[in-house]
């Protein structure tokens, strides 16, 4: 039978002074697992060794100092994802400022108040755990975007493209970096509604019929349901949402919903144009690559039809950029 239960996090103190460790080790090991350094070369061999969730260290040590330890923390790929909070009697506002520099996420004076130690390293262990969801979250949803092709025609370099071409054109609209980032984390999830569409219609070399093409159509919507509940979690309500909307069009003549114009989520209107566009400019089984040209060409001539008109400048506007990305995620053998 498996072990279930979850570890105490684990909390490297570091400090030359044997009473200051007395003192945190009894404040600390009721609630978390506790290893110990006196100086910042062994400080330095149990990160790498146990990579602890958040390491207390004290600044003015013999042979090297704490801001030194930390910066050696962060240059090392092992280690640099650790938190360090300076634990330390230096409370000048250049010491601290020092401290932030070298990669600290906090620091606390001496002498220590009991509350402030407990509530600082509860916040940033809430903080590391939050992180780590997260990336697990992206995982899931990485792994659900390629199951995806395993159900098409498209490759795993289409959904690249046309994920990266997506935070382009995002930032270009207006939208923060964060934005941006979390649209080019759910777009691969564009498709994933496919997964519940009959491999005969999936995998039909020619012109499907219409109610194959209309069977097609239900994929946003299984998509949706698919990824389902998405709880607090923004990059599947993104991906959720890119799912639903990535075949409406800006006249109203899209599915599933005939959502019109900005009834229809910037996220929807991007993906459209960013799939749409890596598509049509590369090969399929049932076609071959058009011209740059002849897809801007065609393009445009959907604007503000398929294609909301802004999205289609600034696409027009960024294809050096584009183009740079279509080289760096070619397929293989191009």
């Amino acid at each position: 039978m498996l072990d279930t239960k979850i570890a105490d996090p684990v909390l490297l103190l570091v400090d030359d002074e044997p009473a200051n460790l007395r003192v945190l080790k009894q404040l600390l090991s009721s609630q978390y697992q506790l290893v110990f350094a006196r100086d910042g070369h062994e400080a330095l061999e149990i990160a790498s060794s146990r990579k602890p969730d958040l390491i207390l260290l004290d600044v003015m040590m013999p042979g090297m100092t704490g801001f030194e330890v930390c910066e050696s923390l962060k240059n090392n790929e092992v280690t640099e994802h650790i938190p360090v909070i300076f634990v330390t009697a230096l409370n000048d506002d250049m010491d601290e400022a020092r401290g932030f520099e070298v990669g600290a996420v906090d620091y606390i004076t001496k002498p220590i108040s009991p509350a402030v130690v407990k509530a600082r390293v509860k916040t940033h262990l809430s903080l590391v755990r939050a992180e780590a969801l997260m990336e697990s979250r992206l995982h899931v949803v990485q792994r659900l975007g390629r199951a995806a092709e395993y159900k098409d025609n498209e490759t795993g370099m289409h959904v690249m493209r046309m994920s990266h071409f997506s935070k382009e054109l995002a930032l270009a609209y207006g939208l923060s970096e964060e934005q941006a980032t979390t649209l080019l984390h759910a777009a691969p999830m564009h498709d994933i509604g496919k997964i519940g569409i009959a491999d005969s219609i999936m995998l039909k070399p020619g012109k499907l019929t219409d109610e194959e093409f209309k069977d097609m159509q239900r994929h946003p919507e299984i998509g949706a349901e698919i990824i389902g509940d998405c709880g607090d979690s923004l990059l599947l309500k993104v991906a959720k949402s890119v799912s639903m909307t990535h075949h409406e069009k800006w006249d109203g003549t899209g599915y599933p919903k005939g959502l019109k114009g900005e009834e229809i989520p910037i996220e929807g209107r991007i993906c459209a144009l960013a799939d749409v566009f890596d598509a049509l400019t590369s090969k399929r089984p049932y076609k071959e690559a058009w011209s740059i040209e002849k897809a801007v060409e065609f393009i445009q001539s959907q604007k503000g039809k398929h294609f909301e008109p802004k999205l289609v400048d600034l696409l027009i506007a960024m294809l050096p950029k584009i183009i740079e990305i279509k080289e760096t995620f070619k397929e293989e053998g191009e």
